[in-house]
């Protein structure tokens, strides 16, 4: 049984069939999936989501699918940790990491949206799959689509590091690399759209793409023993995560999985490419695009496309939005391998320097359940902090080398 209605305007209200569209015909905003909640309720209970295999398919309901998914049959349900030590370093006493740096197959919860993607880009017929990407998104692709049996076209600006460009092509992908910043990849690529009969998981595809992201929620919220937490700190690139986690609060609430929460979100940009949380702390109606120049480049988008609706979720929430410097991301990212051990990338490492600048600030509580949410693996951006971390000692083969290097140290 399908529980996917169609789509809907998130500005107008208008309604669309089940699609390979993105954008009203009418007003020109963007296009959600609408579900039938009262259905679900029926049908959908925690002893049924215990059940079954612990992947992002156990909230199937809750995704845009409308037969059994053919894609990403062990994506998702990735640890939550409790992080102590983490904590104490920070001053927080009940500090948690949602940890997709360890998400199968390509290492970030872009898994999570691909899968659902190219699932429903089989559903609707297409052989070939695309996106335009920063690097996670573009190894996402290229190995679900490699698993299910897709042909690929890839689209990355031309100076991504290198481990995230060879862990796309090692799939067999078409992999292009074009000269200027994400904004003017992602342009080209509509183009594209528009010509090529391809499913793009991010333009034509990303009602259903974007969906894929609630699964992150509900893991978070059944591991913690369904409940929602206090905060939750979300990187933002586009800004579609932070919508989407909260949506999933949300739908967890209407079905009565959990109580109803307060939970507050928090947004965590680079302040090289931080339109959004610029335009937060300015209140502005509306953020300015920015030229991205900043080492976490997997959130370097100047024009995010759901930057406008992330701003209303925090306000809404009652959180904040927060930018730091590549210095302290790196901080961020040393600061969580040495203390939870976890090896994050850079956009993990924004989160955590913008958890512990929110704690400075006063803006977080050190006290509440607060959930930080680390979305791709360290080994995929080793070139940012490579100048930054310390190189091994050298010494002969003896005894008598190592008890003078032990001593030193």
């Amino acid at each position: 049984m399908s529980y996917t209605k169609g789509l809907k305007c998130k500005e107008c209200g208008e309604r669309y069939p089940k699609e390979p569209i993105y954008v009203c015909e009418t007003c020109f905003g963007p296009l959600e999936v609408e579900y039938d909640y009262d259905n679900i309720k029926k049908d959908l209970s925690k002893e049924l989501i215990l059940s079954r295999e612990k992947n992002i398919w156990r909230y199937a309901e809750l995704l845009p699918i409308d037969n059994e998914p053919t894609i990403g049959a062990q994506v998702g349900y990735t640890p939550l940790v409790k992080a102590d030590n983490l904590g104490k370093a920070l001053g927080h006493s009940n500090l948690y990491v949602k940890n997709d740096a360890v998400c199968f197959p390509t290492l970030s919860f872009k898994d999570r949206v691909v899968s659902v993607a190219l699932s429903k880009s089989k559903e609707f017929g297409f052989d070939t799959v695309s996106c335009a990407s920063t690097g996670n998104l573009a190894n996402a692709v290229s190995s679900l689509a490699s698993s299910g049996n897709l042909k690929s076209f890839i689209f990355i600006p031309y100076d991504l590091e290198e481990s995230k460009v060879i862990n796309s092509v090692i799939y067999g992908t078409n992999l292009v690399g074009i000269k200027g910043a994400y904004d003017d990849v992602n342009r080209l690529c509509s183009e594209i759209a528009g010509k090529y009969n391809w499913a793009f998981v991010n333009i034509n595809m990303r009602p259903y793409y974007s969906e894929g992201s609630k699964s992150y929620a509900f893991e978070i919220m059944e591991q913690l023993g369904w409940k929602a937490p206090a905060n939750i700190v979300v990187p933002m690139a586009s800004g579609s995560l932070l919508t989407k986690v909260w949506k999933a609060i949300k739908e967890f609430e209407l079905l009565g999985m959990i109580e109803p929460s307060n939970t507050k979100m928090y947004g965590a940009q680079a302040t090289g490419c931080s339109p959004i949380s610029t335009a937060f702390k300015n209140k502005w109606e509306i953020f300015k695009p920015v030229k991205p120049d900043t080492i976490a480049k997997s959130l370097a988008i100047g024009t995010p496309a759901d930057g406008v609706y992330a701003m209303s979720v925090i306000n809404e929430s009652g959180g904040h939005a927060e930018d730091v410097s590549d210095q302290e991301i790196i901080d961020g990212i040393k600061l969580l391998a040495e203390t939870e051990g976890i090896y994050t990338e850079t956009a993990g490492g924004v989160t955590v320097a913008v958890t512990k600048k929110l704690i400075e600030q006063g803006k977080l509580p050190t006290d509440e359940l607060t959930v930080i949410s680390i979305t791709g693996n360290g080994l995929k951006t080793q070139d940012a902090i490579i100048d930054s971390v310390k190189k091994p000692e050298v010494i002969e083969p003896n005894i008598d080398n190592f008890e003078e290097l032990y001593n030193s140290l």
